[in-house]
């Protein structure tokens, strides 16, 4: 018996598919398509195992649906624009172009040694004039629609590197790689319109996305923040205008203490032209990062201003502060602070001893003791200031505490003790929400409105390395978009980056140019696309990679939408968020028919291993390891380590495994068996030496075994026989149960699952000990047996399954077209069932029946069970009750 050799097995088979172009894709709509995708790789220089993982499961279902019968779509290419390729440039004085285009090579040669059905013909690359030059032209198209503006944002600058940061890379207020306090600073920027698509983004959520994760939609829907809000407008004394505040909290009104406004609000503004303290304070806000999370975490401060807002109908002022917590970019920038309701607000209010006033509170709530009553008393005295002298009418509202109460529920009642405009004391938030807005209408206080969370997507970078904007800057014509002719703009090659900032605008020559209008000098936009535009519509060009338009509608009109797209949740909100917008002003401009891109998504979790370190401290990987039980040491030192807990790998942290060293050592196969068989799929899968020592030992059992039964087959295509015998036809149950359940398990992506009934199926066939004179009949339930078993292996270990359909006599390669077995209904049922006996209710047997016994066998049967004859103890049954294959119940 040979062992199976992987090596020279999987080479062999690799270089088959791609001779016989197994997996080229052409348009044929005469056949049912299927378009499965991963989430393309930036090419970072060497794949990782989540890579191994991600593409994998993607492979699983193009090989399970192209063996189905579908003309199946599994394109492969590079999100190759980014500031890691700049940050390589810096320091291995590399060309980014140079550094990228090696990476590929080296990466694609990893993924093709994993065996992965993918059409390379359709590979592509963002950073490839070829691709980003229809970007650029669908920019221009877009910006004639009206769905690109330009205008003044506020952004965090790093002054040494004098660059653009996203909020990711500002660590503790610091450029993450100059180290220099981060500013804000407000640039000119670009933008698309994404906010005129808010509710259809969220509309299709609920009603075109049933194969989407429901996590994956709810994150999409709370990033877009639909909220049913009011206007209301704040007269400030002394001044003629009002402040406008928008709220989704129109019905704690009564609970106001205090005004506050964006430090880059206009009345900010204003006010910082004579009061240096309140610049001093802005510029102090502007050090902090621009993010939601760095300004919700950050320390709440506020300025107060010499201003008071007067309440739309008590009789009391509101004082105005300049908040470092407000967002300019939401509502009006401005809002009315609430602390018994809003914890940031309290935190505010107890900063600087404003009034804490309930407006609700649980239904069960208690009243103020005595002693806080007091203690509510001497809060109110020491701020009189922020009523006027009908105070005593407010200070009966006080409450102390120290969390603010935030109803969980919109849905759930509350007891309201300050709302002027309640006829009742209790309602559910929806409820006062609605009759707030409605007594704001009437009475001329504000209107109700409706809100998003989503902003404009912002897409200029002051980089080098990615799609340069194709707009032109000229004195005299302002801005000019690049004739389409004119396209590609292509990126200079010749760079330098020894001076910070973006070598676009240093370059000599690229920049200058002349105006397409006038003719006179203007020079060229230097800012790049963020690179989330080359994966808004990469899925598209995947249709027509060569076409000289971006798509090509009978391409895509075929393809499109992918029906299975496989990505780590990570991109959950960003990404397909940009990518659902995208597609949506590709239809408009008639370059798709479709508005949501992706029908199916799945997300998969990530790969996971133990930690190790050594007693200075120092992070160690698992090849610079060895184990023995639970106790580790350093290989070069043979000092003991200390091993951690298994978390997600990282090259911070050293707990990587290479896959290249695990496909040598062990095969692409093993690899993939065990990334399929470890855990659900959507959850985090824990890389073990053990498990893949087991995949391995696994795959080798399955080679000997048809190994060794081969000698026993009839020859490949015999005639099926007339009759079967009681053990032959136990066989060809086996394997039609087995055939069920693995379709079944693959198309709701349970591929632990799968792995597990093909390991009872190979359990169940190493049971056959049939020798070359069995009979006829077995013998060809047990070819029968091996061909699904080898076909139903091939998604998940291609090479191995190709090799073992070889070695029983088949010509044909499964990739080249062999169908997906089909399971025979009459053999998925077996013909007896077990029923369970009852006798008043209680279980007293199990007895086994044939399927679909009549009714009055089932009685007889479990009446002469022992167990059920002692129950009744000679009295006999006032009733059975029969449920067919399930349960006979006797009742005496």
């Amino acid at each position: 018996m040979a062992r199976y050799n992987f090596r020279e097995t999987e080479a062999k088979w690799q270089r088959l598919w791609d001779e016989r172009g197994c997996f080229r894709a052409e348009t044929d709509p005469a056949r049912p398509k299927y378009y499965v995708m991963e989430m393309f790789p930036y090419p970072s220089g060497r794949i990782h195992m989540g890579h191994v993982r991600n593409y994998t499961l993607g492979d699983v279902v193009a090989r399970t649906r192209r063996a189905q019968g579908y003309n199946v779509l599994h394109p492969m290419g590079w999100d190759a624009f980014g500031l890691p390729a700049e940050n390589a440039a810096i320091a291995s004085k590399v060309h980014p172009a140079t550094w990228t285009y090696q990476n590929i090579d080296t990466m694609r040669a990893q993924l093709k040694s994993m065996g992965l059905s993918l059409d390379w013909s359709r590979e592509i690359a963002t950073c490839h004039p070829d691709y980003y030059r229809h970007e650029q032209r669908m920019f221009l198209e877009m910006l004639a629609e009206g769905l690109v503006y330009r205008k003044e944002s506020w952004v965090n600058w790093d002054p040494v590197d004098q660059t653009v940061l996203a909020n990711e890379q500002v660590i503790d207020g610091m450029g993450w790689r100059s180290g220099a306090p981060v500013e804000r600073r407000k640039l000119a920027q670009w933008f698309f319109r994404i906010t005129d698509y808010a509710e259809m983004l969220l509309k299709a959520l609920q009603t075109e996305l049933e194969r989407w994760p429901d996590k994956v939609r709810l994150m999409q829907e709370n990033w877009i923040g639909k909220s049913r809000g009011a206007w209301i407008d704040f007269r400030i004394e002394g001044r003629s205008e009002t402040l406008r505040v928008f709220t989704t909290r129109p019905d704690t009104l009564d609970g106001a203490s205090f005004l506050a406004v964006s430090p880059h609000h206009p009345l900010a503004a204003e006010l910082a032209k004579n009061d240096p303290k309140l610049a001093a304070f802005i510029a102090e806000c502007d050090r902090v990062g621009t993010s939601e999370a760095a300004i919700e975490t950050a320390e709440k401060k506020g300025y107060r201003t010499t201003l008071d807002g007067a309440h739309p109908y008590l009789p009391a002022t509101l004082p105005v502060y300049v908040a470092n917590f407000v967002l300019m970019d939401y509502g009006t920038g401005a809002i009315f602070g609430v602390p018994s309701g809003d914890q940031r607000d309290l935190d505010f209010a107890r900063r600087y001893d404003l009034p804490v006033i309930e407006t609700y509170r649980p239904l069960d709530a208690r009243d103020p003791t005595p002693d806080e009553a007091e203690r509510y008393a001497a809060n109110f005295a020491e701020n009189p200031v922020h009523v006027t002298d009908n105070g005593a009418q407010r200070e009966t509202l006080f409450r102390i505490t120290t969390t603010a109460y935030v109803d969980k529920s919109e849905t759930q009642k509350v007891r309201y003790t300050a709302a002027g405009f309640m006829t009742e004391t209790e309602a559910t938030p929806i409820e006062a929400i609605e009759r707030a807005i409605a007594w704001l209408e009437k009475n001329g206080h504000g209107e109700g409105t409706i809100q998003y969370r989503l902003r404009d997507w912002g897409v200029s970078r002051q980089r080098y390395w990615g799609c340069p904007i194709p707009v032109i800057h000229c004195e005299k014509c302002g801005i000019v978009p690049v004739p389409i002719e004119d396209l590609p703009v292509a990126l200079p090659d010749d760079v330098g980056f020894d001076r910070p900032g973006n070598p676009l605008d240093h370059h000599p020559t690229w920049k200058h140019v002349d105006c397409p209008t006038c003719k006179g000098r203007a020079r060229r936009e230097t800012d790049t696309f963020d690179t989330f535009m080359e994966s808004s519509w990469y899925f598209a060009r995947y249709c027509s990679p060569r076409a000289a338009e971006p798509t090509v509608r009978r391409e895509v009109d075929y393809w499109l939408p992918v029906d299975q797209y496989v990505g780590g949740v990570e991109h959950a909100i960003l990404h397909l968020l940009y990518a659902r917008f995208f597609t949506r002003a590709m239809h408009r401009l008639g370059h798709v028919a479709v508005d949501e891109p992706f029908a199916g998504l799945f997300t998969q979790g990530m790969v996971c291993h133990e930690t190790y370190r050594d007693a200075a401290g120092n992070w160690l990987t698992p090849a610079e390891v060895e184990k023995s039980g639970d106790t580790a040491v350093a290989i070069a030192t043979g000092k003991k380590v200390e091993i951690g807990r298994s978390e997600k790998m990282s090259k911070s942290k050293k707990n990587v495994v290479d896959p290249e060293a695990i496909i040598e050592t062990y095969g692409a196969d093993t690899a993939r068996w065990f990334m399929l068989s470890d855990s659900p799929p959507e959850r985090d899968l824990e890389w073990t030496e053990a498990g893949v020592e087991g995949a391995w030992r696994f795959l080798q059992r399955v080679w000997r075994l048809i190994d060794e039964g081969a000698a026993s087959l009839p020859p490949a295509g015999s005639a099926m026989p007339n009759d079967f015998s009681d053990a032959a036809l136990a066989l060809r149950r086996a394997t039609h149960k087995t055939v069920q359940g693995v379709s079944d398990d693959i198309a709701r992506f349970h591929f632990n699952k799968a792995v597990a009934r093909i390991h009872e199926f190979v359990n169940r066939l190493q049971e056959e000990k049939l020798g070359a004179g069995a009979d006829a009949d077995r013998r060809w339930a047990l070819r029968e047996a091996f061909e699904t078993l080898a076909i139903l292996i091939q998604p998940m270990v291609p090479h191995l399954a190709e090799e073992l359909w070889l070695s029983i006599g088949q010509q044909t390669p499964l990739a080249a077209g062999v169908a997906w077995p089909v399971a025979d209904a009459a053999l998925t049922v077996d013909d007896s069932v077990t029923v369970a006996v009852q006798v008043n209710g209680k279980l007293r047997a199990t007895i086994y029946l044939p399927r679909d016994a009549a009714r009055e066998d089932a009685e007889a049967a479990a009446l002469a069970e022992p167990n059920v004859q002692r129950a009744i103890e000679g009295r006999p049954p006032r009733k059975v009750i029969v449920v067919p294959n399930r349960i006979v119940n006797v009742v005496v």
